[in-house]
């Protein structure tokens, strides 16, 4: 199973993103609910694109935040110096045994235990 990182969300409205749009309908990943926050909190975000992200959330499998999610994400920066909402996201794909799905795996791959996948890579091959 895969969870999708916010920036992937993002891209996935671009029209230029097709494999992207593919790879998501034939996986139907997880998100974390800090992605909720993070692309519908998005302070220009525009109507038409709201929409669009509103219509992908009310379909997509919302993880929340659990307990054990929280304590990774504390070891998870402790470590390393990693935004909060980056520390939950990657915390709740090692929680959850998830593939993330990113377009930013150079902010994930120090992590030890953590399966990545940049949809945007030319020679992305998901594995689930």
């Amino acid at each position: 199973m895969m969870l999708l990182d916010s920036n992937s969300i993002i891209y996935s409205i671009k029209p230029e993103f097709t494999k992207l749009r593919a790879l998501i309908a034939e996986h139907s990943p997880a998100v974390s609910a800090i992605s909720y926050v993070e692309v519908l909190g998005y302070h220009q975000l525009t109507e038409s694109d709201e929409q669009d992200f509103m219509d992908f959330f009310d379909t997509a499998r919302i993880i929340p935040v659990s307990q054990a999610v929280l304590e990774q994400a504390v070891k998870l920066r402790q470590e390393r110096k990693m935004s909060l909402g980056d520390s939950i996201i990657a915390a709740t794909a090692i929680v959850d045994d998830l593939t993330l799905i990113t377009a930013n795996t150079a902010d994930f791959k120090w992590i030890p235990n953590i399966k990545l996948l940049d949809p945007l890579a030319k020679e992305s091959n998901p594995q689930a």
